[in-house]
């Protein structure tokens, strides 16, 4: 039997924690031995959505074969946050050592950091808290807008939803793809992303301005980014004319609103060929009425 040791530290986000355990336990009920553990330095650990969780502080005998896993916490910044002794950080690192994995989501790449586990290493965490990593680890070589970076037995993910992507390939390395993408689909999970897919689709690249009016605009041609969409009808959701609309539009996002459409297009036939797809089937499903604008656009990319 594998042990999976979760370490909490107070204010954990729930999906950091709740992803990648619910991961390991359907990889349990489709026949893989593992056993979940929940510890931490006191007994109680309230999270970060507030719900309380009761934790052990009593380790497991761990083994080679055993995971441990750091879930991040609420950290508008790392400093000062995710506190952990430095008797469990040498535990992490001496798990290691006696040849264990250790993984991180989203903020529990820190503690790996202190634990000196990211020297010498690729690793990641979430984007927002990616230049103060690599600030306060400077030999750890932090990879930018990915989901997940495994090195040297040393796993780390971007945030939040990108731990569920760390545990199946985890899975998938332990078990093999199918049994991976069993977990999967036992979770639900509309597709299993590879770790070196953005953190960031275009959907949320373009959305870091104030401007509200852009973004009703932004609103419609989301929501309907596979349909031909005037500029009129941008307009009329701007309540503004046409040309005050894209020129907003432009100093916003730096996009005119066709440019961004065509952008979210592209991303999602990416998407579609990327899980078997045709040129044309993947071209008609994104509004195109063939191929070729879609090859201009990938050329173009």
């Amino acid at each position: 039997m594998s042990n999976v040791v979760f370490l909490l530290v107070p204010g954990v986000h729930l999906l950091d924690l709740a992803g990648p355990a619910q991961a390991f336990f359907a990889a349990a009920d489709l026949g893989h031995e593992y056993s979940l553990h929940y510890v931490a330095e006191r007994t109680n650990i309230v999270t970060a959505q507030g719900l309380p969780i009761a934790a052990s502080l009593s380790w497991p005998e761990l083994s080679a074969d055993d995971l441990i896993v750091v879930p991040g916490w609420r950290a508008p910044e790392l400093s000062g946050t995710g506190r952990l002794s430095r008797a469990t950080l040498n535990r992490l690192r001496a798990h290691h050592a006696a040849g264990g994995t250790v993984a991180s989501v989203c903020a529990g790449a820190d503690a790996l950091g202190r634990a000196a586990l990211l020297d010498g290493r690729r690793c990641t965490t979430h984007h927002d808290l990616q230049d103060e990593l690599a600030a306060r680890h400077p030999k750890a070589s932090v990879v930018r807008d990915v989901l997940y970076v495994v090195d040297g037995r040393v796993a780390t993910s971007a945030g939040i939803a990108s731990g569920i992507d760390l545990a199946l390939h985890l899975i998938a390395t332990r078990h093999g793809p199918g049994d991976a993408a069993r977990v999967a689909r036992e979770m639900v999970v509309y597709a299993r992303r590879n770790g070196d897919e953005p953190q960031a689709s275009a959907l949320l690249r373009h959305r870091s301005h104030v401007d509200e009016t852009v973004h009703r605009v932004q609103d419609l041609i989301d929501a309907r980014f596979a349909s031909r969409l005037l500029l009129t009808e941008l307009a009329s959701a701007a309540g503004c004319s046409p040309r005050t609309m894209t020129r907003q539009f432009g100093r916003a996002t730096g996009l005119t609103p066709l440019r961004y459409q065509h952008l979210l297009r592209l991303e999602r036939a990416e998407h579609l060929l990327g899980h078997g797809a045709t040129m044309d089937a993947a071209a008609r499903a994104v509004g195109f009425e063939d191929a070729r604008m879609l090859r201009r656009l990938r050329a173009r990319a």
